[in-house]
């Protein structure tokens, strides 16, 4: 079994990887944190958002930026102490045993993957909308979408780091232009009344806005990669966590005061935004920064999958082929091939059912909210107790067992990955049995 690598300077060799190695500094950290986490929910949701809750939904933009606060804070101590290409599922593994392990890295790999198509398609509608393609055309510029950032993974993490770098400079920069066009365009009336649809919009517009917020795990899969993961972690998720706030509820304030009603009736809210300030040159930038928002995040998703993806392999939860480039530093190509299979086949799927995306926004913030909830009981057994890391796991596991009750029936998927993570235990456990072998660490609980 690959355990959780050791704390800095636990190793023997008197390195630590503060020092002796290269790596991803603090302005491509940023970079990749604010990609995983900002996102495309600048694209959809600031308009689904205001639809479903109305003004209100400024209270959700609040609630569920105060909720990342703990999550985000648990998930950099633990990437910082325990860099390791696994990420929660190898917290899952040392804390709670290879089942948790195993359902965690299979709910991560095989349902956060859902998410793909729907950051491919957004990317191409709004590239379509802008350059006035017709619709017949969003779905090849979305397999485009997802091609060109696998391209580039095979690359390496730490090339992908410095094009984030540009890439999130972009994206933070057409946040400020839609902000300062539609400011003139907010009209107080617009906030009347304030909860149309009750506080089970607000609940709603909560949940929706996990998938702006769920991003903070994708450091943990490529912690490995910074040179000084306890200096730089921490400080990117903090950076990363203010910016990421601030810029939802810039975006929330401006789409419900200028677009009022109308917000959240099209696919396209930042160009709404943008037409709403009356500057032509606006939506052309918007589009363009669009495609750049897409290609990001598909950027950051896929180097998780790979490395997660090879560490699964190495501890036999996916055939050991895949394992190849779980080191840090190396590229796990085969992996990556595995998760750009995964997201081809969710994406051939969504083009069958018309790209009608709610159904893999909800597979993917399900999964999501169950790797959280499982990563949150292990950073509470793995850290030091009473350190601030360990309290904000505490108070974190509280906040995502409130949102699985909120997700309902969006858990299907999850369960079903659970159960089959069970029964890989159970066979194993079966074969060792027959072979009259004693059973090893990987096949010895179920959780």
């Amino acid at each position: 079994m690959t355990a959780i690598r050791p704390a800095e300077g636990a190793d023997g060799t008197g390195l630590t990887p503060e020092h002796g190695r290269a790596g991803l500094g603090l302005a491509p950290g940023i970079a990749l944190y604010l990609a995983s986490v900002l996102g495309t929910g600048l694209l959809v949701l600031p308009g689904l958002a205001a639809k479903t809750a109305g003004p209100a939904s400024l209270i959700a933009v609040g609630v569920i930026t105060l909720l990342a606060v703990p999550l985000a804070g648990a998930f950099a101590a633990l990437a910082a102490r325990h860099p390791d290409p696994g990420g929660v599922a190898s917290y899952a593994r040392t804390a709670l045993g290879p089942t948790a392990a195993r359902a965690t890295g299979y709910w991560f790999l095989f349902g956060v993957a859902a998410g793909g198509p729907v950051v491919a398609v957004l990317g191409a509608r709004y590239i379509a909308t802008v350059v006035g393609i017709d619709r017949a055309g969003i779905p090849w510029l979305a397999l485009g979408f997802l091609v060109v950032p696998f391209v580039a993974n095979l690359f390496g993490v730490r090339l992908t780091g410095w094009l984030q770098l540009v890439l999130t400079g972009l994206l933070l920069a057409i946040v400020v232009v839609v902000v300062a066009v539609a400011a003139p365009a907010v009209r107080p009336e617009s906030f009347t009344p304030f909860l149309p649809h009750g506080w089970g919009g607000v609940g709603t517009a909560i949940v929706m806005f996990v998938w702006a917020f769920a991003g903070w795990e994708v450091g943990t899969h490529i912690s490995g990669e910074f040179a000084r993961p306890r200096r730089t972690i921490p400080l990117a998720t903090a950076i990363t966590l203010v910016l990421a706030g601030g810029c939802y509820l810039a975006l929330q304030l401006v789409t419900v005061g200028a677009l009022g009603e109308r917000a959240g009736q099209g696919d396209v809210v930042l160009l709404d935004l943008a037409e709403s300030g009356g500057v032509r040159a606006a939506p052309t930038l918007i589009g363009v920064v669009s495609a750049v928002v897409a290609l990001g995040v598909l950027n950051v998703y896929l180097a998780a999958f790979g490395k997660l993806g090879a560490s699964l392999a190495s501890n036999r939860d996916l055939p050991r082929w895949f394992a190849k480039g779980v080191e840090s530093g190396a590229v796990p190509r085969r992996a990556l091939m595995l998760s750009m299979v995964l997201v081809l086949a969710y994406f051939g799927v969504s083009w069958a059912t018309g790209f009608d995306l709610q159904p893999f926004i909800l597979i993917h913030t399900a999964s999501m909210v169950a790797v959280y909830t499982i990563g949150m009981i292990a950073a509470i057994r793995i850290l030091p107790r009473r350190t601030p890391g360990w309290w904000m796991a505490v108070i974190a596991s509280l906040c995502t067992v409130g949102l699985l009750l909120l997700a309902g029936a969006a858990l299907v998927v999850p369960v079903v990955v659970a159960v089959i993570a069970v029964a890989v235990t159970l066979v194993r456990r079966a074969r060792e049995r027959r072979r009259g072998a004693p059973e090893n660490r990987d096949t010895a609980s179920v959780v």
